[in-house]
């Protein structure tokens, strides 16, 4: 690395926080702070959308996807799980965004609340801004790795922890001054900035690699989309586990996130917001695919070394920045890292501090907050939210080294805790007309715990599952994680609905009734 790739690293660092404030301009009310007062274009939104999902975790993680996979696992396996991604934002793009936009609500929460009350309401929101705070600390640990290689080259052993802390105090600025409407287009540039960066690598790495390693990547299937043959329980990206899987996922995460939804929400209308969440459906497939070949090449260029063993790496995920920072030349390096860096300023704070304030705080609050009110506390939540996410991810970053999964993977992981229970709540409220409130809490309660209880304590030697809590032991798997949000689903809408059962018609009218008083 040279003065050149300094210099562009550290021009987009300070730029990129200041283009968001001037962007977003002054905020006057708490709904322009929120959701931009619906005036952002759906193009924009779309591409906003597909940064905030897949940022460094796609740009870093998905290529070692490709790299690593077996002959067996297939390295292109993962584009299934994408398929199903179109599928769920389809559902999502008229079963509930109407609901939301229609009904010009300021989260997804506010829904819950419509339909059970505030109890439902504020539970679902707490579990969306514990659940958001895990995921997005991972992301901004990931966003670290490729600032410590290049610190690296320079002699400084800069830790994980010192480098966080920069990212985010660089992530509040814009966040804090330039609301939602400085994240939305913030958010745009840098996808389109990664995903440029991507094609440099792609170009580098054609003009170095020998004749033949298409068709060697080919023999040992490197491309091959779609796997029929692992168990659909424990494999890695198993057809119908990783399609339907990935349906659900992407109903949970578009529909019930409000990370996601915040963004969809500061469109015009209900068109624009389902043309921007089909949209970025087919653009996170293409974007997937994109870096997948990126990780093929690069298995071609290291002829598939251990990143661990041979390129004495700290982890697998070092692989794509480690090659960025020794094996591009000067200048284009520098591009590629501040790409990756685009991603890493994907913000979740407004999501976390809209959700805080108007789905729990309000709730709590015995006195109606005015509208200065509101904005200012957005603004204090905005700040108490990235503390805890600085912490959150300095703490991944401490423990990273003692797991084996991808960095995406272990993002997903988390979600898949909580993601079913989000759904099955707002499925159950328009399929059983007769849950209450405590129906619902109920349900979803029971979801987390029965989710959590398979993820930790069900394992499976072949198609047999068996209970165990302890250390890892030969010949037993656990069950894939694509499964954890449909088992969620379906957890909820049967407790909820069994429940719902012991309640006359005119009892279910009577808290129907309660529930509009109370709102």
């Amino acid at each position: 690395m040279r003065g050149l790739d300094l210099a562009i690293i550290a021009l987009f660092l300070v730029g990129m926080p200041l283009l968001g404030m001037w962007i977003g301009g002054r905020q006057k009310s708490s709904t322009d702070y929120f959701v931009s007062e619906k005036r952002i274009s759906w193009w924009v939104v779309c591409l906003s959308v597909v940064s905030a999902e897949t940022s460094t975790l796609t740009v870093l993680s998905v290529p070692v996807i490709a790299y690593m996979a077996t002959p067996a696992q297939g390295g292109m396996t993962y584009l299934t799980l994408a398929l199903g991604y179109i599928v769920g934002r389809i559902i999502v793009s008229f079963v509930l965004l109407p609901r939301y936009i229609a009904g010009d609500l300021v989260t997804a929460y506010a829904f819950l609340g419509k339909r059970y009350g505030n109890g439902m309401r504020a539970t679902a929101s707490v579990t969306f801004l514990f659940t958001r705070l895990l995921a997005d600390g991972i992301r901004l640990f990931a966003t670290a790795i490729p600032i410590k290689l290049v610190l690296a080259q320079y002699g400084i052993d800069a830790s994980y922890w010192a480098i966080i802390l920069a990212l985010g105090i660089a992530m509040v600025f814009y966040s804090f001054f330039g609301g939602v409407r400085a994240v939305v287009w913030v958010d745009a540039i840098q996808m389109l900035w990664y995903v440029l960066g991507g094609v440099v690598v792609i170009w580098w790495l054609s003009g170095q690699l020998s004749d033949g390693w298409f068709s060697k990547a080919v023999d040992v299937d490197k491309f091959q989309i779609f796997d029929f043959t692992s168990s659909p329980l424990t494999g890695a990206y198993p057809f119908i586990a990783a399609f339907f899987g990935g349906a659900l996922l992407s109903m949970a995460s578009h529909g019930a996130d409000q990370l996601i939804v915040q963004r969809l929400m500061s469109t015009k209308d209900v068109k624009s917001a389902q043309k921007a969440l089909i949209a970025s459906g087919f653009v996170v497939f293409l974007q997937f695919a994109f870096f997948l070949f990126i990780g093929v090449m690069l298995w071609a260029f290291y002829n598939g070394v251990d990143p661990v063993k041979d390129l004495k790496l700290g982890n697998k995920d070092e692989l794509f920045g480690y090659f960025i920072v020794n094996s591009l030349p000067s200048g284009l390096s520098g591009f590629v890292i501040a790409g990756i860096l685009a991603a890493a300023l994907s913000s979740s704070l407004g999501a976390l501090a809209s959700s805080t304030v108007t789905d729990v705080y309000e709730r709590i609050r015995k006195t109606p907050m005015t509208d200065d009110e509101r904005l200012r506390h957005g603004r204090i939540w905005t700040l108490v939210w990235a503390g805890l996410l600085i912490v959150c991810a300095g703490l991944f970053a401490s423990s990273n080294k003692t797991t084996a999964d991808p960095i995406v993977v272990q993002a997903l992981g988390i979600a898949g805790y909580t993601y079913g229970a989000l759904l099955g709540a707002f499925l159950l409220g328009l399929i059983f007309k007769r849950v209450t409130q405590v129906d619902a809490i109920i349900a979803f309660v029971s979801t987390v715990l029965v989710v959590g209880f398979v993820i930790l304590g069900v394992k499976f030697a072949g198609s047999t599952p068996t209970i165990n809590f302890g250390k890892a032991t030969a010949g037993l798997k656990s069950l894939t994680g694509w499964w954890n949000t449909p088992l969620g689903v379906a957890v909820t809408l049967l407790v909820g609905g069994l429940l719902s059962l012991r309640r006359s018609r005119g009892v279910a009218v009577r808290d129907e009734l309660d529930v509009k008083a109370e709102s």
